[in-house]
């Protein structure tokens, strides 16, 4: 398509110029913005977002996720804990430590007048939910003996939350079911199984609340199945509904704002879809196959405009997208939306 390739771009916007004086002079003089997409899903980077005084990451290694709060702050999830940003890319908050580590998915849900986020731990065998601004857990849900299941492992992906409260938890790294609580964390159901076929998972990866229908669905994104990877639809009681779109790759993560989706592909690229499930948008596309999917690209390394191993995104209230590489040194980017 037509301007779909990324580009270099010679006009700073104000808050570029900002964070890029910020940077070391060697990286001021080389760094400068990128355009990606095309027509109404057309972005440009900021150089430098993200990064310290001191021009390195903020975050360490990433694995993670990205949810933006009502004020607008970023929440970003690395090995190490939670990171929050201002809009401008300053660190404002740190949630560190063994309560708050490999969170590797998250969503933010207002409830009765404060904002939690409920996060899948892959490593911990857990999903949680946690004020977004004390950071103090409120919820935990393990494995659920009362499913009847015999695991020899537990291991979350994804976690999204229905309009009733009910929380679904993928077992993405191992069983591939996903389970089913109601609000209280009271073990409901649990649906879907390993495989190839239709309606099994190899690897549900990620998931989250599909609000572009009504009612709402889940997303689920099916990052292994052969012979490339997929999205589907579930209803909230379990049932298949369709296969979305298939051909994406590794899709790792979903996040819905209005009509539109943003799926990260962890070869090195995030796809736009419409309410059609169409795909209008490629952005940051990693053109080669060696950089691309790769957890081990150091941030000396990094190139405007080119990911490495796309793992999670989030749009803010202006349209505009933050996305986290899953990454040895902790790269989240901003893209701001060209008017």
């Amino acid at each position: 398509m037509k301007n779909c390739s990324p580009y270099r771009v010679a006009t700073f916007h104000a808050a570029t110029i900002a964070l890029v004086l910020a940077l070391p002079a060697r990286a001021a003089e080389t760094v400068v913005p990128v355009r990606m997409g095309c027509g109404l899903m057309t972005f440009d980077t900021v150089p430098g977002w993200g990064l310290r005084p001191d021009g390195h990451s903020a975050l360490g290694p990433t694995h993670g996720a990205v949810v933006i709060d009502k004020a607008g702050n970023i929440h970003t999830s690395a090995d190490k804990g939670i990171v929050v940003f201002s809009p401008d890319g300053k660190v404002i908050q740190e949630y560190p430590g063994d309560k708050y580590s490999c969170i590797h998915d998250m969503e933010i849900r207002e409830e009765g007048g404060a904002e939690f986020i409920y996060a899948a731990r892959n490593n911990n065998a857990e999903g949680i939910k946690f004020n977004a601004h004390s950071g103090e857990i409120v919820l935990k849900l393990g494995f659920p003996t009362e499913s009847g299941l015999n695991l020899t492992k537990f291991n979350p992906t994804a976690i999204t939350v229905a309009p009733n409260g009910d929380i679904f938890l993928s077992d993405g790294y191992a069983s591939n079911h996903i389970f089913k609580f109601d609000k209280t964390g009271r073990y409901l159901t649990h649906f879907g199984s390993h495989g190839n076929d239709l309606k099994q998972f190899n690897t549900a990866h990620g998931m989250t609340l599909d609000t572009r229908y009504d009612p709402p669905r889940l997303l689920i994104c099916d990052r292994n199945h052969e012979p490339k990877g997929r999205l589907l639809h579930y209803d909230l009681e379990g049932n298949f509904i369709a296969e979305v779109v298939t051909g994406l790759g590794m899709p790792t993560s979903a996040a819905v704002q209005g009509d539109y989706v943003s799926v990260p592909d962890l070869h090195g690229r995030l796809v736009i879809l419409d309410k059609n499930n169409t795909i209008i948008a490629v952005l940051g596309n990693n053109p080669d196959p060696q950089l691309g999917r790769n957890y081990h690209i150091p941030q000396d390394q990094w190139k405007e405009g080119i990911f490495s191993g796309t793992h999670g995104s989030y749009w803010d209230q202006d349209g505009n997208l933050y996305v986290q590489d899953w990454n040895v040194s902790g790269r989240i980017m901003k893209l701001v939306r060209v008017k």
